[in-house]
């Protein structure tokens, strides 16, 4: 049997926010809070648990966990199959409209509860190599905090590359139950984290249940044509670019060139025509200076383009074809 995929957000959901699986979400949340350091919750209350409601292909759908302690703290959990760009900026966004929407009209600042937000990864946005990384308000010299009301964690899948070890309990085992669909170090996770098996079990009745296995492919292609859209749109923004400055570039490259041809086979063809010293020489001087200025200038500006071009890091070969020079005046400018 092929299990499916537990990042994929509408399983995710179907294991850890079900009304008959809190006690698995506790111990989820528990091992990531006591990985960051902090006390572990008692209990915990769903705010948008899983019902069959949640249609894989409604936009509306919300498949981020929300949750809330009994002394009013605000967890919103959220699972990320693929990269949707400008992450840090999108976690700040929602945390502050979870935030600000706990005030009604007239309300107080005092009643403003702490908003944690936890975001799964399977991709990396973080330039280092925690696989958990945990971000508050905090003065820069001092380190004091400014509030408690705003905590952020960031479990990135791809940086977990320990092997699960007999006996070693905590967040680990439950990142590689998450990180993939491979059962077979199931036994190991189990006996450190007993807490495991429920949503093991869980994965394994939604694999064998062919509406959910429905639903799951039908989430699942909703997720890879939202990543293929958006890939193919930075794509084509690229490409675009690339060509709009290619031309900018070449066109004032070879404008500047020229205009500085001409100058300088104007005054080429003045000093020949002195030289010469008859009316005559001074105008084929002129003439073939003016000719001689038109080519320079061209050159130059194409070589202009060219020094562009490999600051951009471009290719040789592209290079060639968008200025046609030789390869050999190409390396002469690097």
């Amino acid at each position: 049997m092929e299990l499916l995929d537990p990042r994929v957000d509408f399983v995710f959901k179907r294991i850890f926010a079900s009304e008959n699986n809190k006690d698995v979400l506790l111990a989820f949340l528990n091992r990531i809070f006591m990985d960051a350091g902090d006390a572990p919750l008692d209990e915990v209350v769903l705010l948008n648990p899983y019902t069959d409601k949640d249609d894989p292909l409604d936009k509306l759908s919300i498949f981020d966990i929300w949750a809330k302690t009994v002394d009013g703290k605000l967890i919103n959990i959220e699972m990320q199959l693929f990269n949707k760009y400008e992450m840090e900026k999108r976690t700040l966004y929602y945390w502050s409209k979870r935030y600000s929407g706990q005030l009604q009209t007239g309300g107080r600042y005092t009643e403003l509860k702490k908003c944690v937000t936890i975001n799964i990864l399977n991709y990396k946005v973080l330039p280092n190599e925690h696989t958990h990384s945990v971000f508050h308000l905090r003065e820069d010299s001092s380190g004091a905090p400014l509030t408690d009301d705003i905590e952020i964690h960031f479990l990135e899948l791809p940086k977990l590359n320990q092997p699960a070890v007999p006996g070693e309990g905590g967040l680990i085992n439950w990142l590689l139950f998450l990180k993939g669909s491979d059962n077979s170090n199931w036994e190991v996770l189990r006996m450190n984290e007993p807490a495991l098996r429920k949503a093991m079990e869980t994965l394994e009745f939604l694999s064998q249940d062919s509406e959910a296995r429905r639903k799951y492919e039908e989430r699942q292609k909703a997720l890879h044509d939202e990543a293929s859209q958006r890939d193919g749109a930075q794509r084509e923004g690229f490409a675009k670019g690339m060509q709009e400055g290619l031309q900018e570039g070449l066109q004032k490259g070879l404008q500047k060139g020229l205009q500085k041809g001409l100058k300088e086979g104007i005054n080429k063809g003045k000093i020949e025509g002195i030289k010469e010293g008859i009316k005559e020489g001074k105008i084929e001087g002129k003439i073939e200076g003016i000719k001689e200025g038109k080519r320079e200038g061209l050159r130059e500006g194409k070589l202009e383009v060219a020094k562009n071009l490999l600051a951009m890091g471009l290719d040789v070969s592209s290079i060639q074809a968008a200025t046609g020079l030789s390869e050999e005046e190409i390396q002469s400018i690097q």
